[in-house]
């Protein structure tokens, strides 16, 4: 099927000298038509920049000679070849010299222009890759196994940058420009993306995507990768099958929503879940839930609805269960006052280096709500509704730990008190610089165990004997 609104060949017609300026070539020199004064050729373009003006100039016609109403008529598994033989036209129709590999490459990303994000496709393909930072158009380093890398992988200039980070943003509904210069969006897969552009980036548009692949870890892959012991996910599954109100603490990429998304498959698959996100990243496996992502203002301030608003409408929806991708602000005391009147069960994440700071942050941000309320009182209805504290780091190798798994006891001298249940104790790093280390039961045995039985759930107190300990 032909997807063109002409003959190629025709669209493309170059003139000579004082014609038309669509480029031409001279020996075997590609000289594109904004590279040439009237009848006078620039000296040659070569390596990078020569590349990317021919790819541009590529591009621009494509998008030309496109017929766009038969183009949606093709089957999505045939649209990328389609336009594939097209581009190839084109190329033909330039009469550049290049060698296979070289014509394959500009087909290929001319393509991921079109139908993707341009020169971050190659890195969105690749599943081990888990953090994208592009610091400016020729900055692009990526994070694999825990370790930042310079890539080779450019934009054209700042303005083909900015492209790339509207087209994102436009997928979800959202907007960045001078008035709204910072914005949090996510890819069909996922994966979490921050942007911010001039005037507030100095160095032009940066952008980073934090990665959240098709496949969900599960609880077993993170024992096989050692992120916490058998005894640990055995205790962690039996409090949320009890519907104990779990709090997920750590720092950035640290694996909290990784940890989230595992912990809630052992949620019974008859409760009704609610989840509530500044933008969509939890990918629960069950078969009733609902899910709710929060709306950015328009252009005149009007029409956004926050996770507070969103906490507030789940109330009404009758859920056995409320979990918010993380607590940021205000929305902690409409979470806080879920948990304390019958949403038992419900997890929600943290930024917080231990779970003391966990708690110290939920208390400010329900502050921020600003009704007055004592400080006391916050701190009562915390340790009222949060049972349990798992605390994740990552560590200097980049591997992923929990840190430990702390209950609430109460409150003493208005402070939350906790006990360590497990933990996760370094003892060195060997010369390739991998940390070493080990977890280990305190030997306290949760007051939860109770609670455990009451649910029909028994754990032998075997696992929480202080001997117990895995060397890693």
């Amino acid at each position: 099927m032909t997807i063109t609104s002409g003959r190629p060949a025709r669209i493309l017609e170059r003139a000579g000298p004082g014609g038309n300026g669509e480029g031409e070539t001279v020996g075997s020199t590609y000289r594109p038509a904004s590279l040439r004064t009237g009848n006078a050729v620039t000296p040659a373009v070569r390596g990078t920049d020569r590349y990317f003006e021919l790819k541009s100039e590529i591009h621009r016609k494509l998008i030309g000679v496109l017929n766009y109403e038969r183009l949606a008529s093709i089957p999505k598994d045939r649209v990328r070849a389609e336009i594939g033989r097209v581009v190839e036209r084109l190329l033909e129709e330039e009469r550049v010299p290049m060698t296979t590999a070289e014509q394959n490459r500009i087909v290929e990303e001319v393509l991921d222009e079109v139908l993707g994000l341009g020169p971050l496709e190659p890195l969105l393909k690749e599943p081990s890759i888990t953090d994208i930072l592009v610091n400016g158009y020729n900055k692009v380093y990526i994070e694999r196994n825990g370790k930042l890398a310079l890539t080779q992988v450019r934009f054209r200039d700042n303005a083909h940058l900015l492209h790339i980070i509207e087209k994102i943003v436009s997928q979800v509904g959202r907007r960045i420009d001078e008035a709204q210069p910072i914005v949090d969006a996510r890819l069909p897969d996922g994966s979490r993306v921050n942007a911010i552009i001039p005037p507030l980036a100095l160095d032009g548009p940066t952008l980073s995507i934090r990665r959240f692949g098709r496949h969900v870890i599960t609880a077993e892959e993170m024992l096989a990768n050692r992120t916490m012991m058998p005894g640990m996910l055995r205790f962690l599954a039996a409090c949320v099958q009890a519907k104990v109100t779990i709090l997920i603490s750590g720092g950035t990429g640290s694996g909290k929503t990784t940890m989230l998304n595992a912990l809630s498959r052992y949620i019974p698959e008859d409760e009704r879940i609610i989840t509530i996100e500044e933008i969509a990243e939890l990918q629960l496996q069950q078969r009733h839930v609902v899910k709710f992502e929060t709306r950015q203002p328009g252009l005149n301030r009007e029409g956004g609805i926050t996770q507070r608003e969103l906490v507030r409408t789940a109330l009404r929806m009758r859920p056995d269960r409320i979990i918010v991708g993380e607590c940021r602000g205000p929305e902690a005391l409409d979470m806080l006052q879920a948990m304390s009147t019958g949403v038992d069960g419900s997890m929600s994440t943290v930024h917080a280096n231990s779970p003391r700071d966990a708690f110290s942050r939920l208390v400010a941000m329900v502050l921020m709500a600003d009704l007055e309320m004592p400080s006391r009182v916050i701190i009562q209805q915390l340790a009222n509704a949060i049972k349990l504290v798992v605390q994740l780091a990552r560590l200097q190798d980049g591997t992923r730990r929990v840190m430990s798994i702390a209950e609430v006891l109460g409150v003493r001298d208005e402070q939350i008190q906790l006990q360590d249940i497990f933990v996760f104790e370094r003892v060195g790093v060997t010369d390739s610089g991998k940390v070493q280390g080990r977890f280990r039961a305190t030997g306290a045995i949760p007051r939860l165990m109770e609670r455990l039985k009451v649910s029909g759930i028994e754990l032998p107190a075997t696992i929480f004997e202080e001997e117990l300990a895995v060397n890693l």
